[in-house]
């Protein structure tokens, strides 16, 4: 059972250098393709601050299991960065899908965890939860709207067939 939440569809890492992680995922992990978004805004409020954040972020499957690397290029306030302002390089969350986003965080709520962060941009709404009993450990949860779902599948799909040499199949400039 995965306590009510579906299982885990995504690892996440924030990292300093999204173009040298996805050479090192690809060439030493084996994870590849990799679909790139570039100049990603998600909106929302952080800590129950209103604040906008800038990203870079690079997703790949292995099988069905998404891997997702942020570079933070804002220095606004963010769950991906400390007080200090440094990104928080390393393991950042897991997440898993929800068809409820709203219900789903309300249940969370109810069983102790805290909302650190609730953004969202045209493609894709997300809550992260924390709880005070593991602190650095993020729960994300995505809305599983059919943007995101069909998304999902495209990427398990290209990775299936992935030849092993290709880094990246896409780009997008969002801030284009």
């Amino acid at each position: 059972m995965q306590a009510g939440f579906g299982p885990i569809k995504q690892l996440a890492y924030v990292v300093e250098d999204l173009d040298a992680s996805i050479e090192h995922w690809t060439r030493f992990v084996g994870v590849g393709p990799w679909t790139v978004y570039r100049n990603t805004i998600m909106q929302g409020r952080y800590r129950g601050t209103p604040t906008t954040v800038s990203m870079h972020v690079g997703l790949s499957y292995q099988d069905e299991l998404q891997i997702e690397l942020i570079q933070v290029v804002s220095r606004t306030p963010s769950p991906y960065q400390g007080a200090a302002g440094q990104p928080l390089i390393g393991m950042h969350h897991v997440a898993r899908h929800s068809t409820n986003l709203e219900a789903d965080v309300a249940a969370a709520q109810a069983r102790g965890l805290c909302t650190a962060f609730a953004a969202g941009n045209g493609v894709v709404q997300v809550a992260y939860l924390e709880s005070a009993r593991e602190p650095g450990l993020l729960l994300e949860l995505i809305e599983a709207s059919p943007a995101v779902l069909d998304g999902f599948a495209t990427g398990v799909a290209a990775s299936r067939q992935w030849d092993g040499r290709t880094r990246i199949i896409e780009t997008f400039d969002l801030g284009a």
